[in-house]
């Protein structure tokens, strides 16, 4: 038998009131727009920036040509290693703040792959 998807307008029995105003339900991946290239859906492992709301097992849409932003969360490379960290700039020169260490400034070591532009959180 084959399954109906639940559009959220269809109801059964006493017609809503309040029918002319739901909408369909939303396309996530059109609306995250994943088909871009620079876009990537990225699972987070630890949970080193709680106090921003991102836990273990979140999953992060990230994009590589956002234009990196003051108090943006950013996926970034400290010596190798993926990091999650927040940006700031001071003075005209760009630093990743990670939660588990100091403020560390952009250079060859450090660098800023992608910004966070959206959250999906599976497990509520």
């Amino acid at each position: 038998m084959g399954e109906k998807a639940y559009r959220g307008d269809e109801t059964t029995g006493f017609q809503s009131p309040a029918q002319d105003h739901v909408e369909g339900v939303p396309n996530l991946f059109d609306y995250l727009d994943l088909t871009r290239p620079q876009r990537y859906a990225v699972r987070v492992r630890g949970n080193g920036l709680r106090s921003r709301g991102i836990y273990e097992g979140d999953i992060l849409v990230v994009s590589t040509d956002i234009e990196p932003s003051s108090g943006k969360i950013c996926v970034a490379f400290v010596h190798g290693d993926v990091v999650l960290a927040t940006l700031s700039q001071n003075e005209g020169r760009w630093w990743i703040e990670p939660s588990d260490q100091a403020p560390l400034p952009l250079s060859e070591d450090v660098e800023i792959w992608a910004v966070i532009s959206a959250l999906i959180r599976t497990d509520i």
